[in-house]
């Protein structure tokens, strides 16, 4: 059975590139490109037995104090009907609510900045000077995102020094 932890709902190509370029010019997609993480599929602690948890987002023009949470479901709910009806909680947070209770969250930003080649390029390892001290943050490889690589790869670079 294929299971994604991690789903991008866009629609078509043309739908996709409108979504992600309204927030380049400082507008909130109607229909936006949505990330869309079900963590309790790998990690059945994340939600009640029988029960599961949903985590989505999607790109906004920096210090956005717009709730997308409507336009999320929306999305979510074109693509997966019924979808609404099984909501038992949410919690929704802008990206000014975002910064507000993390300052490293510049505008609410969760990526830690702009992804340019160059940059991707030129993040930090895993490893510090402190042999017991490793990054694990966006910052390093292979960058922002849902994934949890950075996680894994530190913790593989802090496995690969204990032996």
């Amino acid at each position: 059975m294929a299971q994604a932890g991690t789903v991008h709902l866009g629609g078509t190509p043309a739908e996709i590139v409108a979504a992600e370029r309204a927030p380049w010019e400082g507008r909130h997609a109607d229909r936006p490109f949505v990330l869309l993480a079900q963590q309790s599929l790998f990690d059945d602690t994340r939600a009640p037995a029988g029960k599961h948890t949903a985590w989505a987002y999607c790109h906004v023009p920096h210090g956005s104090t717009v709730d997308m949470r409507t336009a999320i479901e929306n999305q979510i709910e074109r693509f997966a009907p019924g979808f609404r009806d099984r909501i038992l909680a949410c919690s929704a947070r802008t990206t000014a609510e975002l910064e507000h209770d993390n300052p490293n969250l510049v505008g609410g930003d969760i990526s830690g900045g702009t992804n340019l080649l160059s940059q991707l390029a030129a993040r930090p390892g895993h490893t510090t000077p402190l042999p017991w001290l490793y990054l694990c943050s966006a910052s390093t490889p292979p960058g922002p995102g849902t994934h949890g690589m950075c996680g894994h790869l530190s913790a593989q670079a802090a496995l690969r020094s204990s032996r």
